[in-house]
């Protein structure tokens, strides 16, 4: 039998199936979709078995497969067909788009360090004729207990700690066996609501429930009760028999709705997130190859678990980034759910408070069906309040105006809780000399370093780089160096000198560990903590009952980002995370710092008013070309040189202009917002039109130019920003 197998290499040149003879110990175990061991050169390598025959052609000399990874998982016919989709349309290699789907715990190098956990347990020797032995022994009370017992069922090992049992065993009256077992997925089990439905809600449910399109977009306000109707339908799932995928952003940071999935569905529900350990992950997937869950919760990677009769996939905040990859493959878990419930005939239900502009586009249009969710269930939408920080810097209030100081104050006095919100981590934002103007650089990027107090050192968060801080200029050896601009961690140190409150702070810096993210949450939840101050990670899927204030430190730093999004990335954080007060009984208020206080996007966001936003925002997305009126491709040119790289670029632009169309808008070469990257130089083109016509042949063209060269050609079809 010859198996062909794409390698994992991903590299474009060795995108293709090599042949190898399977041999006869694995000819009845080998299957299609398989991930098997193989030499490759000098190398042994992981690969998929795409195709098996009995083609053997006499005159090559074929190496053999050495061994099958993990028999029990491989990609079916469904998941092999998907790989091909995300390949030809992200224009990324078949290789990455299998290695997106099979997960890392399953790699061999991974899977060997993977300790299978097991269970010790005790039971009887059914060779023996335990009624004599209990005869032949009346005076050994406690072996007889021990018998007795193990009669009616067997028993852990660790739960009988005594002599007696050690006595059993060597005279092999009993004997141990090991069972294996799944890690158990740590959450902090929630009362099981009997969940009924407000009127509007019903109605919600209702539409969807009856809705003739598979694609539905429930646009509802925070506090809605989104979270409730995506419960009801999937009870209906699975009583029609059918399985569920549940799409959330950044899972590891939304512990509250793992919780909730969990303690509603217990072990029917498999959770795949990146915070769990290579081990939990390995176990999670087994029970899903093993049909032991019905419905899968997860990051955007879970769109890929190989579940079988798929009847509903929801996609909970369908608006974040964080579905669309970064690396390539750069594929969107929504075009890919898409794909998915077109095989299954399944319903994709999308649910956000703030939906991009082309997904509520579509829901006007008709492409998906439109449900709405007006109200909160506590009728409390909080109040916001927008503080002209222009007013306020006169009177040297920097960082915390006067009126977010009051309402703080206020919300202590009253023994509730406050959010603070500031997008970016860190002490200080760069450090410079007041002497001769030196500022901190990384060495291999185009950006200055973050200054970090706890570490006293200097780090780059693009690549890594850290130094340790000195009070030394190292260019005019002058002690004048200030710290300028300010993030969490400052902000951390000035709300505990100013307040009399217990403070935690949540960012990527304090939430590394396993378990901090729900820690942290849990601790605010009980009222551990006074004040919770953190990035973009607090501004989804918390819900506090003691929360009635949420102060945005700087609502600027979003709205003044280079790119066509800016606005509508800021409404969205501004909304999400105003929505986590006043959530229960007790109005909530929003107070947001800024120095621009007739900004259209922020006073929508003050009249909790998206579709005056949305009205606004298309317009000048149609005056300027930009989705949903336009589709974009952004293609980077990466080079160690910098003069390589533009001249690349140069060529690729002219190429692009003798083979699209006039009807093609073509921008660039220009360098990219982060010029300089990990000591290498990026420039991009950005190509804007209506109809795709030619262009992925275009695209595939240039792409297969650089299969191998000094300079690499990345390509994002569709991409979520430009930056």
């Amino acid at each position: 039998m010859i198996a062909s197998v794409l390698i994992e290499h991903n590299v474009k040149s060795l995108d293709k199936t090599f042949d190898y003879v399977v041999p006869e110990n694995l000819s009845k175990d080998i299957s299609v979709g398989h991930k098997v061991l193989v030499p490759f050169g000098s190398q042994i390598v992981e690969g998929f078995v795409l195709n098996l025959s009995n083609k053997y052609d006499p005159s090559m000399e074929y190496k053999e497969v050495i061994n099958i990874v993990e028999k029990t998982f491989c990609l079916n016919e469904e998941l092999l067909e998907l790989g091909k989709f995300i390949s030809d349309t992200t224009l990324s290699t078949r290789i990455s788009a299998y290695q997106a789907m099979f997960p890392k715990a399953l790699k061999a190098s991974v899977k060997a360090n993977i300790n299978i956990k097991k269970d010790v347990y005790v039971s009887l020797n059914k060779e023996i004729d335990v009624d004599n032995y209990i005869v032949n022994h009346k005076k050994n009370k406690k072996e007889i207990e021990i018998l007795n017992l193990l009669k009616e069922k067997d028993v852990l090992r660790k739960e009988i700690n005594s002599p007696s049992l050690r006595k059993l065993i060597e005279n092999n009256v009993v004997v141990l066996k090991s069972v294996e077992v799944n890690r158990n997925i740590d959450f902090v089990k929630e009362e099981k609501k009997n969940i009924e439905l407000t009127p509007e809600q019903n109605e919600a449910y209702t539409k969807i429930k009856n809705s003739t399109n598979n694609k539905v977009l429930l646009y509802g306000v925070t506090g809605s009760g989104k979270t409730e109707i995506y419960i009801k339908l999937i009870n209906d799932t699975l009583n029609n028999g059918k399985n569920v995928i549940m799409l959330v952003p950044e899972i590891s940071l939304t512990p509250q709705i793992v919780n909730r999935f969990l303690s509603e569905f217990g072990s029917r529900v498999a959770v795949l997130h990146s915070a769990l350990s290579e081990g939990e992950k390995y176990d999670e997937y087994r029970r899903i190859v093993n049909k032991e869950v019905n419905i899968v919760v997860g990051a955007r990677s879970a769109v890929f678990a190989p579940l079988l009769n798929i009847g509903l996939i929801i996609i909970d905040e369908c608006s974040s980034p964080s579905f669309k990859q970064d690396v390539n493959p750069k594929y969107n878990a929504i075009d890919v759910s898409f794909e998915r419930a077109k095989t299954h005939n399944a319903l994709v239900l999308m649910g956000s408070a703030t939906p991009l502009l082309e997904q509520f586009a579509r829901g006007e249009k008709g492409v998906f069906e439109l449900v709405k969710l007006t109200k909160r269930i506590s009728n409390n939408l909080p109040n916001y309040i927008l503080v002209d920080m222009n007013d306020e810097v006169k009177k040297r209030n920097y960082v915390i105006s006067s009126v977010l100081k009051d309402k703080i104050n206020e919300t202590l006095k009253n023994g509730k809780q406050t959010i603070l919100l500031l997008n970016r981590r860190g002490y200080s934002t760069f450090m410079s000399c007041s002497s001769c103007g030196y500022v901190w650089k990384c060495p291999n990027c185009d950006i200055s370093l973050i200054y970090h107090k706890t570490t006293n050192n200097l780090r780059c968060h693009y690549c890594g780089y850290s130094t340790k801080m000195t009070n030394i200029c190292p260019n005019c050896k002058e002690e004048a160096i200030k710290d300028l601009g300010f993030g969490t961690e400052k902000l951390e140190s000035i709300i505990s000198k100013e307040f009399n409150a217990r403070v935690v702070r949540m960012d990527l810096d304090t939430t590394r560990n396993k378990g901090s993210h729900a820690k942290i949450i849990e601790d605010f939840k009980n009222h551990k903590y006074d004040i919770l101050i953190g990035t973009q990670m607090i501004s989804k899927g918390l819900n506090f009952k003691d929360v009635t204030l949420v102060g945005v430190i700087n609502a600027d730093a979003s709205l003044n980002i280079p790119d066509f999004r800016s606005g509508e990335r800021t409404f969205e954080l501004l909304t999400q995370t105003g929505g986590r007060a006043g959530r229960y009984e007790l109005p909530g208020e929003v107070v947001i710092q800024t120095y621009n206080k007739d900004n259209y996007c922020l006073e929508c966001v003050k009249n909790h008013d998206y579709l005056s936003f949305y009205n606004k925002e298309m317009k000048i997305r149609r005056d300027l070309k930009y989705p949903p009126y336009y589709y974009l491709t952004l293609i980077k040119i990466i080079s160690t040189t910098y003069e390589v790289a533009r001249d690349e670029a140069n060529k690729i632009k002219n190429y692009l202009s003798k083979n699209l169309s006039s009807n093609f808008i073509i921008l660039g070469p220009s360098t990219a917002s982060v010029f300089k990257l990990k000591n290498k130089y990026y420039f991009q083109i950005i190509i804007k039109y209506k109809k795709e016509e030619n262009i992925f042949k275009v695209l595939k063209d240039i792409n297969d130019t650089y299969i191998t060269n000094k300079v690499s050609v990345d390509i994002n079809v569709n991409p979520l920003n430009l930056i």
